[in-house]
């Protein structure tokens, strides 16, 4: 995993060549003052523009590398951290390269999927910092299988306790236990939206109803609610068990579904950077042909 070791790799070794670069960019650019107004079709302008495409295609490799696993060119963590810092100074480069000159045409999408592809970058760095830790730190040194297993001892236990109540609670509890959602769909996951349901006893002649039990928050409200209207301190006793029980499943609960998240964002933004790269090479491509066709 990217972390921030791979930001000072080799005393930040790449972050010198992109400040350099980047240097050296800014002032090829003021260079073509001296001649005529700076735009791509300059000699300084075509030279940033070689420089960016080879930026472009070698930014591209890092996937191929990540997986040659017998590759002698280079350690992945030496190709991430290069890929951070020149994939950063890209963005000046290519601004430099158009010379601040934009319209509707296949060269300013060009340029757009380029930034929308570094910004997509920046926003998984950050991901790949910050996660992890917040990953540790949510399973406290377990594993989301060890909170799946502590899930499933507690449910048997609930309905052991359950066993020996009302049959409104029995229902109730039970029904919460069966009708509990984790993870889900895409937008379910990165935001831990919650679809859990349990079977409301009815209060009079009614039929049983479905509520919403979101984080767990209604069943747990629906047992405190009948411990003070209990009719024996034995039923006082096992409800006051079983909303501990349902408390600490509320925790696992939670626990579970921090981190599918968290391991969702980890991910989700390579389903937008991978496409959006060859999308950016493709309109490179097509960059680079008209530009030679229509000069």
């Amino acid at each position: 995993m990217i972390h921030t070791n791979v930001l000072r790799f080799r005393r930040a070794r790449y972050l010198w060549w992109s400040l350099l670069l980047v240097a050296g960019s800014l002032a090829l650019y003021a260079s073509s003052r001296d001649e005529q107004q700076p735009s791509g079709d300059t000699w300084q302008g075509y030279l940033l523009g070689s420089v960016g495409v080879l930026l472009i295609v070698w930014l591209a490799l890092l996937a191929i590398r990540k997986r040659r696993y017998a590759s002698t060119l280079g350690t992945v963590q030496g190709w991430t951290s290069a890929h951070i810092y020149l994939g950063t100074a890209l963005l000046v480069v290519a601004t430099l390269h158009c010379a601040f000159q934009f319209g509707w045409n296949i060269h300013t999408l060009a340029y757009g999927l380029m930034c929308t592809v570094i910004l997509s970058g920046m926003f998984g760095l950050y991901q790949y910092v910050h996660v992890p830790k917040m990953l540790a730190d949510n399973l406290q040194g377990g594993s989301r299988a060890k909170l799946f297993s502590e899930l499933l001892d507690l449910d048997k236990q609930i309905r052991r306790v359950i066993d020996g109540c009302t049959p409104e609670v029995h229902t109730a509890v039970d029904s919460s236990i069966e009708r509990v959602t984790i993870g889900g769909g895409v937008w379910a996951q990165l935001f831990g939206r919650d679809h859990s349901r349990f079977l409301l006893p009815p209060q009079k002649a009614g039929a049983s109803v479905l509520e919403r039990n979101v984080d767990q928050q209604a069943v747990i409200a629906f047992i405190a609610d009948r411990i003070p209207r209990a009719d024996r301190s034995e039923e006082t006793a096992r409800l006051q068990q079983l909303l501990q029980q349902l408390c600490r499943r509320q925790v696992i609960l939670r626990r579970i579904r921090r981190d599918i998240r968290l391991h969702g964002w980890l991910q989700v933004w390579l389903f937008v950077h991978v496409p959006l790269t060859v999308g950016l090479i493709v309109a490179l491509a097509a960059h680079i042909v008209s530009t030679f066709i229509y000069r």
